[in-house]
């Protein structure tokens, strides 16, 4: 870059190393003005001259090509401008940097410029830049291509790098406005400075090592390009995914074999490939060296020289062709004045020998052609048609790298349909995201600070769910389901009931065992109902007694099994009336036991008032008042079945409501009330005289009852569902275990192991 600061004259340019790919693009729109000077039906009788001047890719360069070119001279040749240069048309430049410096020195003039490889979308304002137009898709496309392909592939966590123009630029501004509203997350944005700095280059590459992205989106030159991957190279770096811009994806500069370690696998959207037919023979016979005669086409090429006559992937260079032909046929219409529809309508019409560019500018606005079957016309913004293939680096046979074709991207067509892609064709598509998905049965919890895409896992909780992958929240279940091991699905909720597990089983075999036992000290009393221990101990209300236990007993298998309608309500109700007629019974007993040892002198009254008939009345009425509280109970407010989804929120514990929670604990105090009084007139008693005395008895039985009870009131309150019926039928059976062998089990003792205490002499003793 030569120092211009008109102080004097300034030097001759002069760049540095050869550019296969430029000079073959120079000879393509050579051979295309020698193919239309050539033909009958374009331009007849016309011919096009032309003038090749090397920007060097810097845009001050390029400027000084512009000034020559609109001067008409070489700068060697004339210390100041002499004339107007007879310029239509500038086919060029090939970086955007460059075109927008050229692009503004001609605007002044209404020169139309041609592009062939500025893609930057900032072309597309027509106030700064009215006679710029392109054969290349501009980048808005672009970006909108590589947007959907992050997308497609699942690329959430990328990092960009750009060049230090406006190409790159406008490029990462025009990607980041896509990315809005996707899930792609940008991990880092890096610039590769314009003049290369390795010390720069290598501060980005510590990013890149030290980042989790592993897609990294590039937007720049090829020239930029080549010594920062040479230094990639050199640092080791390995596991990168390249998303290459159409600037580098298609540079043969990286087709050596020593690249592909690193660059294998790079994807990216190159210009739309076409065909010269003429290309390959006639770069044959250019001599780079123009002091020398044409080559015949049979000489042997140079290896150095491989690239310039590469014709396999004619990209750009078709671009170039297209622009030429744009011209040509622009110069045409307007040669033939067929000014169609626009601002320059009656203005637009030219003779040959007074041509002015704004002319040509209008014409090239309206034309539309064919090249091979491919349609060019330019848009109101100057733009092309929006076409791009998706292009895939892969090991060829020689163990260089080609360039696979493995979609496309129209941006013609609807929205979501743009993008085609061969996935198969596709050589290593890595995972790159800052986390990981979120599996079902998880929700994302965004960090911190951090971008969105970077995220933790968190399981759902318990009754909730995500059936999704990267949910973001979990979702509730219904009442009756509750969520699986994996928190993926609702499945029901598992019913759970006093059933007849071993539980279950337990207590039946203790309820039967029970009875069976209370029935055997049945038929014992009643076998020896005529021995005096049986008679003298009041057989009758001993029989009662024997009976109610019996059915307390039997009451807890009520407990047991699935609660119904009809359970709910025999549960409560028949295990109160049961033990309120054993109680009755008891306190029957003890009234008659403390009455005959009260009585001080023979034919006291007091007796005849506990005979047998009042000793029923006791009973019966005792029982009845249970009766009518149960009865009150069911007519009012009943138990019934329930499911509880509260204590244990994954199940449902199926459980019988008690209703009416007063009438369910009068039920229960009235038999406290009882055994209390039972308790109280048995404890008086215990130290009267007789070995018949079975106030002792009654009363450690009563003191049995009611510690079982006591325990269970805090027991019930403080157990769920169906160990709420467990701890009601373990005290049914323990209360019916504790009166059936305290009041039997020393008269069966003496009955069956002591026959010889079973008499009057031994009772009478004291």
């Amino acid at each position: 870059m030569p120092d211009l600061n008109c102080t004097y004259r300034a030097l001759p340019v002069k760049c540095n190393g050869f550019d296969p790919r430029a000079f073959r693009w120079a000879q393509t729109m050579r051979l295309a003005v020698e193919e239309i000077n050539q033909s009958a039906d374009l331009l007849p009788n016309y011919t096009l001259g032309y003038k090749i001047f090397d920007s060097c890719a810097y845009p001050l360069t390029g400027m000084r090509a512009a000034l020559a070119v609109l001067n008409g001279l070489s700068e060697r040749d004339s210390p100041m401008c002499q004339g107007a240069s007879p310029l239509l048309a500038v086919i060029g430049e090939s970086g955007s940097a460059q075109s927008i410096v050229v692009s503004r020195i001609l605007q002044p003039f209404r020169i139309p410029m041609i592009s062939y490889f500025s893609s930057c979308a900032c072309f597309t304002d027509r106030k700064q830049y009215p006679t710029f137009f392109r054969v290349i898709p501009n980048d808005d496309y672009q970006v909108k291509a590589i947007a959907q392909l992050l997308v497609r592939f699942n690329w959430t966590w990328v990092g960009l790098v750009r060049g230090d123009h406006e190409y790159g630029r406008f490029a990462v501004q025009g990607l980041l406005r896509e990315l809005q509203g996707t899930k792609v997350c940008v991990a880092y944005q890096e610039m590769i400075p314009l003049l290369y700095n390795r010390q720069r280059a290598l501060e980005i590459m510590e990013v890149m090592r030290l980042s989790s992205a592993k897609v990294v989106v590039v937007f720049s030159a090829e020239g930029e390009m080549t010594p920062f991957l040479r230094d990639y190279m050199m640092q080791n770096i390995t596991g990168i995914q390249w998303v290459a811009s159409e600037a580098w994806v298609t540079a043969s500069v990286f087709t050596a074999s020593e690249f592909y370690p690193y660059l294998g696998g790079t994807i990216g959207f190159g210009i739309q490939k076409g065909h010269i037919s003429r290309l390959s023979f006639y770069l044959q016979t250019i001599n780079p060296r123009s002091l020398l005669p044409p080559c015949s086409g049979q000489e042997p090429l140079l290896e150095q020289h491989s690239a310039y006559m590469n014709t396999s992937n004619t990209r750009v260079a078709y671009n170039v062709y297209k622009a030429v032909y744009a011209v040509a046929h622009s110069l045409h219409n307007l040669l033939l004045c067929q000014p169609g529809t626009g601002p320059f309508q009656n203005k637009s019409c030219a003779q040959s020998n007074n041509i002015h560019p704004w002319q040509l500018q209008y014409y090239l606005q309206e034309v539309e052609f064919k090249i091979a079957e491919e349609k060019v016309n330019f848009d109101l913004k100057g733009d092309s048609i929006p076409y791009f293939d998706v292009l895939n680096w892969q090991r060829g046979k020689g163990g260089n790298i080609e360039f696979v074709n493995v979609g496309s991207f129209d941006g013609t067509k609807p929205a979501g349909e743009e993008l085609v892609i061969q996935e198969d064709r596709i050589m290593w598509v890595p995972v790159s995201v800052c986390s990981a998905s979120c599996l079902p049965g998880s929700r994302k919890a965004v960090r911190r600070g951090e971008p969105v895409c970077c995220f933790d896992c968190v399981p759902c909780d318990s009754g909730k769910i995500s059936n999704q992958t990267n949910s973001i929240e979990c979702t509730l279940c219904p009442e009756d389901f509750w969520s699986n091991n994996d928190r993926a699905v609702c499945i029901p909720k598992k019913v759970e009931f006093l059933g007849y597990d071993s539980l279950g089983i337990a207590l039946t075999v203790i309820s039967v065992m029970g009875a069976c036992i209370t029935i055997a000290v049945f038929a014992v009393f009643f076998y020896h109902r005529n021995t005096v221990i049986v008679r003298i101990n009041n057989s009758e209300l001993s029989f009662f007694i024997l009976f109610a236990l019996t059915l307390c007993f039997l009451c807890s298998l009520v407990f047991i099994g699935k609660p119904t309608f009809w359970s709910c309500m025999l549960r409560h109700t028949a295990f109160s009336i049961t033990f309120s007629l054993c109680i009755s019974c008891i306190l029957g007993k003890t009234l008659v036991v403390l009455a005959a040892f009260t009585a001080t002198r023979p034919g006291d009254n007091i007796m005849k008032w506990l005979g047998p008939k009042q000793q029923r009345t006791i009973i019966f009425v005792s029982t009845l008042i249970q009766v009518i509280i149960c009865a009150t109970w069911l007519i009012d407010d009943p138990p019934f079945p329930s499911p509880n989804t509260q204590y244990e929120l994954s199940k449902i514990i199926l459980e019988c409501s008690v209703g009416s929670s007063i009438a369910f604990w009068c039920v229960l105090g009235y038999i406290g009330l009882q055994a209390s009084l039972c308790f109280v007139l048995a404890f008086l008693a215990r130290r009267l005289p007789g070995n018949f005395n079975e106030a002792k008895f009654i009363t450690f039985s009563m003191l049995i009852f009611c510690a079982v009870w006591l325990a269970f009131i805090p027991a019930y309150v403080s157990s769920p569902g169906n160990y709420a019926d467990a701890v009601e039928s373990f005290a049914i059976l323990a209360s019916s275990f504790g009166l059936l062998f305290c009041l039997f089990a020393p008269k069966c003792y003496i009955i069956l192991l002591k026959p010889k205490k079973n008499t009057k002499q031994h009772l009478m003793v004291k």
